[in-house]
């Protein structure tokens, strides 16, 4: 690819897209960009959490990059410039999730922002019992998603700066490291949640001719459908280990009927909350994209299509050493996708690196290579629309408020940069269209 004009965004401005005034996306020669407010090809190249106040010590009030900060620049306003503008000379372009949006406009050139993340369901499930308990199934779900997208997005509805807003980041779809639980059996032994149960018991009765099948296939011995509508279920039968990835079970055919019906009502629930959580940030902001739920994992097939259904964008956080197996178990979606966080970690960095995700490297310098081998797989498939480093700043040497203690920064706690990995990141950046577009001509 020849060098060309590029829009204030940084986009391709080569006449392939129409300018809207707004981000969007749009696939081209067979390879989906988002498209800038001036009609520029754009991949986001993001940072996440680019904030002043950056991670508290755990049990502690203190946050020492904002107390560096503070002392080399006096204010946050002179902070956010000087961030900004070393952001755009490394080749990034977008603020990622939790940063200070402000920071958009407060440099030399502007960047998109993708900082807000809504947290529908989290904000529902406060006083709710959590996810998946607090009964999105209930009518007056769709009520306080409106509403609460309208308090969050509305304020910034006009803005073109706005890449678009993620729903929610990293809800459970099943087994994961947060506990073996499937959703499903989670909602039958949940009495306070009636209207999800209700849902449930129907999704069974669509897949079972009688209750004696159903009985066979969970090992229950249910005299008939009310008994499950009337009381707690019984501790399952069968589990999925996330750690191990031990699905042996998946294979024994009297587990097979019982994982499926947990997939099919994860896909159900997948379908309510994306539903209603995508039209509410379009209500409220309906010139900005729907970047997803940003997916720990890649969930079952029913929360795929789903997401592809009611998401303009799939966001996934992957701390693999590569991408690939990832991207592609969201392809049958046809949708774009972001990669809304990942990372390396160097070991020579003076942190324990002993909580958190994604590949420990022994040195800065094997770390700016994870980065490049890492980014340049994901800008080959053709879905692939953006990538977001995560994170800004390292974390506390003492841990942070959930006890991660690691070297994910771009800059250390003090505000110094990492000279490997950010002249690895402004290499790749300035070759991120050419890397993404050839893959076209090579895949065709």
């Amino acid at each position: 690819m020849s060098e060309l004009e590029r829009t204030r965004w940084g986009g391709l401005a080569d006449g392939k897209a129409t300018a809207t005034g707004f981000f969007r996306v749009e696939e081209i020669d067979g390879r989906w960009w988002f498209i800038d407010p001036d009609g520029g090809r754009f991949l986001s190249k993001g940072v996440v959490s680019v904030q002043f106040d950056h991670d508290n010590i755990q049990g502690t009030d203190r946050r020492p990059y904002r107390e560096a900060c503070t002392r080399k620049y006096g204010s946050r306003a002179a902070w956010r410039h000087a961030a900004a503008d070393r952001l755009a000379s490394w080749g990034f372009n977008t603020l990622g999730a939790w940063s200070e949006p402000e920071i958009a406009r407060a440099g030399a050139v502007p960047l998109a922002s993708a900082a807000g993340v809504v947290y529908i369901a989290a904000a529902y499930g406060e006083t709710r019992g959590g996810w998946p308990l607090c009964d999105i199934f209930d009518p007056e779900f769709e009520q306080f998603a409106r509403a609460h997208a309208r308090e969050v997005c509305s304020p910034q509805r006009d803005d073109p700066h706005v890449l678009g807003w993620f729903t929610d980041n990293e809800l459970p779809w099943g087994p994961d490291w947060r506990g073996e639980n499937e959703l499903l059996p989670s909602i039958l032994r949940a009495m306070d949640a009636p209207f999800s149960r209700r849902a449930a018991l129907a999704l069974l009765k669509s897949r079972y001719d009688s209750v004696e099948q159903f009985n066979a296939a969970w090992q229950c011995a249910l005299t008939a459908w009310d008994d499950l509508a009337a009381a707690p279920l019984k501790p399952p039968p069968f589990r999925r280990n996330f750690f191990t990835n031990d699905r042996a079970q998946e294979h024994d055919p009297a587990a097979r009927g019982y994982f499926a019906d947990c997939d099919a009502f994860a896909g159900l629930l997948a379908e309510r909350y994306l539903s209603v959580s995508a039209a509410a940030i379009r209500a409220a902001a309906p010139d900005h994209l729907v970047l997803g739920g940003r997916f720990a994992y890649v969930p079952p097939g029913d929360v795929i299509a789903a997401a592809g259904h009611f998401c303009d964008v799939i966001s996934i956080n992957c701390y693999d050493p590569l991408p690939d197996a990832v991207i592609e178990g969201y392809a049958s979606t046809g949708r774009p996708c972001l990669i809304s966080e990942y990372s390396f970690r160097g070991d020579d960095a003076g942190l324990p690196n002993t909580h958190g995700a994604g590949p420990r490297m022994p040195t800065q310098h094997e770390r700016a290579a994870g980065f490049t081998r890492y980014t340049t797989a994901a800008l080959r498939h053709p879905t692939l629309i953006g990538y977001h480093w995560f994170v800004h700043a390292d974390q506390p040497v003492q841990g942070r408020w959930d006890g991660e203690d690691s070297n994910y920064g771009v800059v250390t706690i003090d505000d110094e940069i990492y000279p490997e990995l950010t002249q690895a990141m402004a290499t790749l950046n300035a070759d991120a269209e050419r890397i993404h577009a050839e893959a076209v001509a090579v895949q065709a």
